[in-house]
């Protein structure tokens, strides 16, 4: 095979951007992933006219103009906006907490009504230094939101009891005494139409692109193959995990096609209940409005993550933290590679960061 100045490693939102960026630049780029197909976790597959998000909804939001005004390049946006709906037992709650949310928990219609609550809840638990999760939420957003919102939900997502999760996972729950449902505070928000795989197509453009193809194994045989590698795979298997693992949480997704128009009437509909098995339901359509004459609903089951699945979610812990930052020297030591995006960088990053990442990244290594 012929040479290249980049290798890159993972044909997601990061490896895109940077493929876009450096043959922008006249640097000639190789992308490889081991899956069938491009765009990492925000592949969408269409299904009847549904763009179907196979690894979840994502939900494009961000305040940076500049990363917003870049997208726009590769995608026309729709104007959707996150307004999920919560389920516990047979009450039904909008989220975020918002006076909609209070109202209908406790029969009030003012501000001053639902910090009265919230206060008074707050006050009689008298917890001062909250020594894990549960006291944590506790101290932030009283007894009923905690236990008909956060509980269970939280519950499922990590797989304990809240009392043995530690108190930073929630720093803050967003309380607001508005009644508005729009889940993110981002000026900029909506769905590229036609979903996101033609959004990252549009990016890499005519750039090389192989599938079905694990670094690893690849490297073996094309070793030198270019000056640089921009890896965004796991970087504690890069290095064959020999300071330890890397911990995650990963999703297992049930996806089911129905023969009717509307199935939930929204997008997003989480379940807060520690017996329903899954965290929520999406229907795909709603993300951009289709009208088609059926429907796609996926269910979310967060599960345990072990080597060889797929990891979702880093588990940002005091003892994760300390063996990414003992992954992170060994990466700086090394010549011509380039760590980058949420499993490079063991980091949960939002959509609009990744870009963010990418695009000051390759600014540093190509001006």
């Amino acid at each position: 095979m012929k040479k290249y100045d980049f290798l890159i490693v993972g044909a997601g939102l990061y490896g895109a951007v940077f493929a876009h960026e450096a043959e922008k630049r006249g640097k000639t780029c190789l992308v490889i992933d081991k899956r069938s197909h491009i765009a990492g976790n925000i592949y969408t597959e269409d299904v009847d006219g549904i763009a179907v998000h196979k690894y979840g909804a994502h939900i494009f939001h961000t305040s940076n103009k500049k990363v917003w005004e870049y997208v726009q390049q590769f995608a026309e946006f729709n104007h959707y906006i996150n307004s999920p709906i919560a389920v516990y037992k047979d009450e039904l709650y909008n989220l975020p907490f918002n006076m909609n949310t209070f109202s209908k928990m406790w029969g009030i219609r003012t501000p001053a009504e639902a910090k009265e609550k919230i206060q008074e809840q707050i006050a009689e638990l008298n917890i001062s230094e909250p020594k894990n999760l549960e006291e944590q939420a506790l101290s932030l957003v009283g007894t009923d939101v905690y236990k008909k919102l956060v509980k269970g939900y939280t519950e499922k997502q990590w797989g304990r009891d809240c009392k043995e999760l530690p108190a930073f996972i929630i720093r803050r729950l967003p309380l607001r005494f508005v009644y508005d449902n729009n889940y993110f505070n981002d000026p900029y928000q909506g769905i590229p139409k036609g979903g996101y795989t033609r959004m990252v197509a549009n990016m890499l453009g005519n750039t090389e692109v192989l599938l079905n193809t694990d670094y690893y194994a690849f490297i073996k045989d094309y070793e030198g193959i270019a000056e640089t590698t921009v890896f965004t795979g796991m970087i504690d298997e890069f290095f064959d995990y020999k300071l330890g693992v890397l911990e995650y949480r990963s999703v297992r997704f049930e996806e089911e096609k129905l023969d009717i128009d509307n199935y939930q009437g929204n997008a997003v509909v989480n379940y807060t209940e520690r017996e329903v098995p899954y965290t929520r339901i999406i229907e795909h359509k709603h993300f951009d409005f289709g009208k088609q004459p059926t429907t796609v609903i996926s269910r979310e089951y967060p599960s345990e993550w072990k080597k060889g699945d797929e990891p979702y979610y880093p588990i940002n812990n005091e003892r994760n933290n300390s063996l990414y930052a003992e992954y992170k020297e060994l990466a700086e030591q090394q010549k011509n590679v380039i760590f980058g995006g949420r499993l490079g960088a063991y980091k949960y990053y939002d959509m609009d960061k990744v870009i963010e990442a990418a695009l000051e990244k390759a600014e540093e290594i190509l001006n």
